[in-house]
């Protein structure tokens, strides 16, 4: 098990990070968005799925949303040549990676790849040690975008300094590229991945489970201080759509990334992927809290027994992004106070003591709470404007709906008598807006 560790308030500051040396080359300044083949295919890689990958985020509005790299892992490189490149299975990918690269710009997206740091990759294959200025220009002249590289078959090498040298590898390459570190959080990445690369895994893989789902998200949220503007702490791809979960967990799954300003890089089949799977993964609302320009990762700031949990994002525009999760399977009322949300109690100065005039008609109050069914999380923005307000207790597990400036997410399922539901295993970023010390008027129609 785990343990979770609520930290200071005072990393939820907006100099979080702040006097901490980054990379810092204009590349990643939010958290990547793309898809990776492992989480859903693993070694079972080839060009067509590239391209009818490539195709589908396009068709399915993922491109349009947000997300930008289209990355091969593991399994697509056989051997190396006799001037010491690598070489693609040709079987797999006929005419190697450079037409599979082209044909993935073409679609207004950018290509990504898969190496090792080691001797060989963790499948097996040629792995990058010793071969770090070779590699680098390979990819380069591919055009490459992005690279994902692992820690296998690295025993006794020193990580800071063998990802250093790929760093340092791909800077004279020639050719602005995403430097992914996997190492999976043994040695600490957090210290030295913000001088070395654009992010940095701080967990084991992560499984199609919620508990695994939690543990990465346990893991990642102790080093917030880390994450910042081209620099990202980093729990793993996302399972969504993989079918190990339940919609409502996938949401909570995506929604707790979000607020973590984690990199948001789907592992399912885009090809086949059902439309609830798609609402998630395109839920603009969500994807801009985690691609927020602020760049500071969200934290865990209550934490109470059983298993409530309050997140907050602080935002660019000085509001917040909160998260309510509810651990446990049983459903219970999540009160998280203004001042762990680092909000004035009752809404900004002035304006009053009564809420708008909106169909909410809340009163100020001290605390603001949600009822959260068992396995749930909800979400919301806000700077204080003070609403308590608690759903009715008789939802189903999969009902679950969002708050942002007050309106419901189209795809969630509807507000029960105006006021927010959480279901199990669920949860969604809520913003809450500053409104110069007054209560917005709340509109319940869907968001555009």
């Amino acid at each position: 098990m785990v343990r979770r560790v609520l930290l200071p308030l005072a990393l939820l500051g907006l100099g979080a990070g702040a006097g901490r040396a980054t990379l810092d080359n204009g590349l990643a300044r939010t958290p990547p968005m793309g898809w990776n083949s492992w989480n859903h295919f693993g070694c079972d890689v080839s060009a067509r799925l590239i391209r009818e990958t490539a195709d589908a985020m396009v068709a399915s509005g993922m491109r349009d949303a947000g997300y930008r790299y289209v990355v091969i892992d593991d399994c697509w490189q056989v051997a190396r040549d006799p001037q010491g490149r690598l070489v693609a299975d040709s079987a797999r990918f006929p005419g190697g990676i450079k037409p599979l690269a082209d044909y993935v710009h073409a679609q207004g997206l950018k290509f990504g790849i898969y190496t090792d740091a080691g001797r060989k990759t963790c499948q097996g294959r040629p792995g990058t040690y010793g071969h770090e200025v070779e590699d680098a220009r390979t990819f380069a002249a591919w055009g490459v975008d992005y690279v994902k590289e692992d820690w296998c078959y690295a025993d006794s090498l020193d990580a800071p300094i063998q990802y250093a040298k790929f760093r340092d590898a791909l800077r004279g390459a020639g050719r602005p590229i995403v430097f992914s570190i996997c190492e999976w959080g043994s040695l600490s990445p957090w210290d030295w991945g913000p001088t070395t690369g654009h992010l940095w895994r701080t967990t084991t893989d992560i499984e199609d489970k919620w508990s695994s789902m939690l543990d990465n998200l346990d893991i990642s949220g102790q080093h917030a201080a880390a994450a910042r503007p081209g620099a990202w702490n980093d729990p793993d791809m996302l399972e969504v759509g993989n079918g190990g979960m339940t919609d409502a967990e996938y949401r909570a799954h995506f929604s707790l990334w979000a607020i973590m300003a984690a990199p948001l890089i789907a592992g399912n089949d885009l090809r086949t992927m059902t439309s609830a799977t798609r609402d998630i993964l395109t839920n603009r609302e969500v994807i801009a809290v985690d691609q927020d320009s602020l760049g500071v990762q969200g934290t865990l700031v209550q934490e109470d027994p059983p298993e409530h949990q309050v997140w907050v994002k602080p935002l660019r525009d000085g509001s917040r992004a909160v998260v309510l999760v509810n651990r446990s399977t049983t459903p219970d009322s999540i009160t998280a106070t203004w001042w762990r949300l680092r909000l004035p109690a009752g809404g900004g100065g002035g304006g009053g003591g009564r809420a708008g005039a909106g169909p909410l008609g809340a009163r100020r109050h001290r605390d603001f709470q949600r009822q959260v069914h068992g396995a749930g999380a909800g979400a919301w923005r806000g700077d204080g404007a003070g609403e308590s307000l608690t759903a009715a207790p008789d939802l189903r597990r999969s009902d679950l709906c969002i708050g942002v400036h007050g309106r419901p997410a189209p795809f969630l399922a509807p507000c029960v008598s105006s006021r927010f539901a959480r279901s199990p295993r669920s949860s969604q970023p809520i913003r809450l807006t500053p409104h110069a010390g007054t209560v917005a008027r709340h509109s319940r129609r869907a968001i555009r």
